[in-house]
């Protein structure tokens, strides 16, 4: 995106290109420009120059809610929804795609790479700006219209208004099993979904599209074959196998359009593309090649795949299983390498791909139902049990080396869920498109499982949490899982153990005694620093709340400490301002042993998660492994600012120092308190976390020079609508030759006392060509 055009208003005219995705305060849609005008000051459009390029397709959110003031917000009339194929004029602001960066942490750029997605924006609908304006239905997007429809009268139907939550529940996951609306699925759910393990079942992905290929094709291959004695004589000309697969193939690809077209969908019709053209070679494939040839077409397609946990995830457990049944290698073949012809090689052929066909979970079950006739149900599910343990121990490494934890009742609870909502939930959901009634089956069905997994997901170590291990750790690792699971004499076997030895118990190096580390967060804009030191962690505040059902708690917190594998000993939030204490209630569930200091009212709810919290004030002192901490402000007795006056006003002050060096983490003091302090006798320190954001209202030149820092750290959210760090006072730092640190630049910054000259930026670490890079 150009950089003349962010923070413009824009008039444009363009389409709705997806299903749009209720927000608490609005919708968010996808939007595909078709012509656009620049306003000048008096509001009069001109066009755009030839070299000024607006995005072709871009994000937009249209908030509003009537006679609200939320979070600085004038906002109007919440918005009718709008519709995929409606042509509308908007006026917009729009802004280059700018995410977090944080170690090991979501690539939200990445992501709208992949997408195709260039800016991101807003629907204006001040006082001043013409009204949204809906010119007709160009019926381009007619599956994503249907979508919506669907969506919007199931969520009608199974929660109609009134309902109670329960039933708001099931019906959001129906929701997403029919139409891939993944935002329909309460945040609760999806976290007893990761800690059950079963979170691959809960949304559209390769597993489903695989499902419905597999029972699309047998339904079709049944009726080509039932067609010859129904007197078509075509049904004699191809064979039913290869009818059933190719419209299977087409059916599959008509369901993966109509649940969104995400690209994992896309991913799994080219790897059954592949299955198909080989299959239709009539020829024996080693189950090796056809692993390597569905790999190989995949990244072709989509490169950033191998980006995405997702891949590793599916591709490992294919290969595993595939390699777990001998036949399956082509074992019983001595010249399975090289290609043969034949309809001989058939079944063959089938045993190869069997495991490439079914999605890794979905292939423990449906390979017992495909079994050998003359098993018995106890040795039917003897297998499926060994086949899934099968997958979960060998994917156990990746899994903690992409999400930092493995949930151990994942097995057990897998076992129940995945035929249960494979065979029963999604089938009834799919049929209620067109079936009245089915939908309340569906929901009726759900409701046990619910239960059965929120009871598995509070169990004592229902999941276990480690600390994100190198790649090179994890590779070493999956390689003794894989061994482990090999059909492998035991003495082989006890041979790949100590290979999972460096991953079971590997924790981040920490600082040595008399040092700390500084981690300052990319939250947006909010405060969330973690300090760390050779036994002991803090975290000073826990960053903003970006919506009713979005915190940096649970995108940016949780996330960050587990693959850290922090357990922090204390909670200090500087004031109640929601962009310090909105991810708080994330961090105090995820990390139950922490205490809890702040400066809020005894009244906040917070407080009712730490009966046991403390008021922070000046004087108070401590020493963890030879690093000293010192509160410095608010006052013991600070009077009515707790209440009548600011928050901002009472924030908590922390100076973290050694021998060595210094840190002031000044939460959002202002000129007043800046004062105060420097009468206080304040010392000069290393790193300054910028208070207010680098506001106005805050780093008077005073203060400054009294702490002399040699570099400031701002938290500060992109092209954020208070204008931090405001201009002037970026003058300010860098007149006195404070280098100043910016989370938009710099993302996630990381500061070690014994290196106080250096800081590491996470932006700058992992820089890739599709992040956004702002110009100087």
């Amino acid at each position: 995106m150009d950089p003349a055009l962010e923070g413009q208003d824009l008039d444009v005219v363009g389409v709705v290109q997806a299903m749009p995705q209720r927000q608490d305060q609005g919708w968010r849609f996808r939007f595909r420009i078709e012509q656009a005008w620049r306003l000048d000051a008096s509001g009069a459009r001109h066009d755009l120059q030839l070299d000024v390029e607006v995005p072709a397709q871009v994000v937009l959110g249209w908030y509003g809610q009537e006679g609200t003031h939320v979070s600085g917000w004038n906002l109007s009339a919440l918005p009718e929804p709008v519709k995929p194929g409606e042509r509308w004029r908007l006026r917009v602001r729009l802004k280059a795609p700018h995410g977090h960066l944080n170690p090991r942490g979501f690539d939200y750029e990445l992501w709208l790479w992949e997408q195709g997605i260039r800016a991101s924006g807003n629907v204006r609908t001040r006082a001043k700006d013409p009204a949204p304006q809906r010119l007709g239905n160009s019926r381009a997007h007619p599956i994503e219209a249907w979508r919506q429809l669907v969506r919007d009268r199931l969520l009608t139907q199974l929660s109609p208004p009134g309902s109670d939550a329960e039933a708001v529940r099931r019906a959001g996951v129906v929701a997403a099993l029919v139409t891939g609306d993944q935002a329909a699925i309460e945040r609760s759910d999806w976290d007893v979904f990761r800690a059950t393990g079963v979170s691959h079942l809960m949304s559209i992905s390769g597993l489903h599209v695989t499902m419905f290929a597999w029972l699309a094709s047998a339904l079709v291959g049944w009726v080509w074959r039932r067609s010859a004695l129904w007197g078509f004589n075509g049904a004699l000309r191809w064979p039913a196998v290869h009818v059933g697969a190719c419209l299977g193939l087409v059916l599959a690809a008509f369901y993966a359009l109509f649940s969104g077209w995400g690209v994992p969908a896309q991913r799994t019709l080219l790897m059954l593309g592949v299955v198909l053209v080989l299959r239709l070679s009539v020829r024996h494939w080693h189950g090796a090649l056809v692993w390597l040839m569905a790999c190989a077409v995949v990244l072709a397609w989509d490169p950033w795949a191998l980006l995405q946990p997702g891949f590793w995830l599916s591709f490992v457990a294919v290969g595993v299983l595939m390699a777990y049944a001998p036949a399956a290698l082509g074992a019983s073949n001595p010249n399975a390498g090289a290609p043969q012809r034949g309809a001989q090689d058939a079944p063959n052929w089938r045993s190869a791909t069997e495991a490439l066909l079914l999605e890794h979970r979905w292939g423990a079950w449906a390979k017992t139902v495909w079994g050998h006739w003359g098993r018995t149900l106890w040795a039917k599910l003897r297998a499926l049990m060994r086949e899934q343990a099968t997958v979960t121990l060998a994917l156990a490494p990746l899994t903690l080396l992409f999400f930092g934890q493995v949930s151990l009742v994942g097995l057990l609870a897998n076992l129940l869920a995945i035929p249960w909502v494979t065979l029963v939930v999604t089938p009834l959901a799919m049929l209620g498109v067109g079936v009245p009634g089915a939908w309340d089956v569906a929901a009726w069905a759900l409701q046990p499982l619910q239960v059965l997994l929120g009871w598995l997901a509070t169990w004592p170590m229902a999941t276990w949490s480690s600390a994100m291990p190198p790649w090179g750790l994890a590779l070493l690792a999956l390689a003794g899982a894989v061994g482990l699971v090999l059909r492998l004499p035991l003495s082989w076997k006890l041979l790949f153990l100590p290979l999972l030895w460096p991953v079971l118990f590997w924790s981040p190096p920490r600082p040595v005694p008399g040092s700390f580390e500084l981690l300052a967060a990319d939250v947006g804009q909010g405060n969330a620093v973690l300090v760390r030191t050779a036994t002991h962690s803090l975290l000073y505040d826990a960053g903003p709340r970006y919506s009713a059902e979005s915190d940096a708690g649970h995108r940016v917190l949780v996330p960050l400490l587990a693959q850290m594998g922090e357990r922090i000993d204390t909670l200090m939030l500087s004031h109640r301002d929601s962009d310090h204490t909105g991810g708080a209630a994330a961090v105090l569930a995820m990390q139950p042993q922490a205490a809890l200091w702040s400066s809020l009212e005894d009244e906040h709810s917070l407080h009712h998660l730490r009966p046991g919290w403390a008021r922070c004030h000046a004087g108070q002192a401590w020493v963890w492994d030879g690093v000293r901490f010192e509160v410095l402000h608010p006052p013991a007795s600070p009077g009515p600012l707790g209440r009548a006056g600011k928050p901002n006003e009472v924030s908590c002050v922390l100076r973290i120092s050694t021998a060595q060096a210094s840190v002031l983490l000044a939460g959002d003091i202002e000129w007043a308190q800046e004062q105060a302090l420097v009468q206080s006798g304040l010392d000069t320190v290393d790193v300054l976390l910028v208070p207010h954001h680098g506001s106005k209202t805050s780093s008077s030149l005073p203060f400054l020079q009294t702490l002399q820092p040699r570099m400031a750290l701002v938290q500060a959210g992109y092209r954020n609508r208070f204008g931090h760090p405001a201009p002037e006072v970026v003058a300010r730092y860098q007149k006195l030759g404070i280098v100043l640190v910016e989370s938009t630049r710099c993302g996630a910054a990381t500061w070690r006392s014994d290196a106080p000259g250096q800081v590491q930026c996470e932006r700058l670490e992992r820089q890739r060509y599709w992040h956004h890079r702002i110009a100087p």
